[in-house]
């Protein structure tokens, strides 16, 4: 197929973090001439605002009432991608340790989740070639018509040692009780819970390098592209 020719692909990449998911997405968008987006940033964005505007965390009704206000952007390009609020780059302060632990309160608020859902899929629709979208809950709710619906898995031990290889210096430990504690809030929460969707195909990164993962995904999504 000409690639001029190519229908536009939307690809959901969905999995608990620390499975590759950011660095996959990012490297098949760009090998593919897709657009990419990290919907875990957007929550992170929204996070940090109510952070630095002083919104109690414990107060889902005061998250709630202000969950319209911050306006969030994101750049799609998988070589550069960008996020600012209010006009702001987020990009460094939205990944602090300050964030992090409160991301799972904030993004369980169904208002919050609303607003970030109906931004994600406006851009999926505006994507001209074709989208790659990352996160936690694609598959299931926010993009359930994707063409490619792929989740990623890898053991709790490999995890913590990617996550802990990010954060420079941390206790693979503490990073592992951390990546669980995450996971049970954001697979139990009420509002679409981390799932997979039963239409999705499972790949287990944990015996896996990443360039290994990036080419599995590649070929998922050309042979998807070529079947259609």
């Amino acid at each position: 197929m000409e690639n001029g020719a190519a229908q536009p692909v939307i690809v959901a990449i969905d999995g608990p973090s620390g499975t590759g998911k950011s660095s996959t997405s990012k490297a098949v968008a760009a090998r593919l001439g897709l657009s990419y987006l990290d919907t875990g940033a957007q929550y992170r964005a929204i996070t940090w605002w109510m952070v630095s505007n002083g919104i109690d965390i414990e107060d889902p009704t005061a998250i709630a009432a202000v969950a319209g206000k911050p306006e969030i952007v994101s750049g799609t390009d998988p070589s550069g991608p960008t996020i600012t609020v209010d006009g702001v780059d987020v990009a460094g302060p939205i990944r602090t340790q300050e964030v992090t632990s409160q991301v799972s309160a904030v993004s369980a608020v169904p208002e919050v989740r609303t607003r970030i859902t109906e931004l994600q899929r406006s851009l999926a629709v505006s994507a001209e070639r074709g989208i790659v979208v990352e996160g936690r809950d694609i598959g299931t709710t926010v993009l359930p018509d994707a063409d490619l619906k792929i989740f990623l898995t890898a053991s709790p031990e490999a995890r913590a040692a990617r996550r802990s290889g990010e954060l420079k210096g941390s206790d693979v430990h503490a990073t592992r009780e951390a990546l669980i504690k995450r996971d049970a809030a954001d697979s139990s929460r009420k509002t679409s819970p981390l799932a997979k969707a039963d239409d999705a195909v499972e790949v287990d990164t944990t015996e896996l390098t990443l360039a290994q993962v990036i080419e599995c995904v590649v070929t998922l999504v050309e042979e998807k592209r070529a079947g259609k």
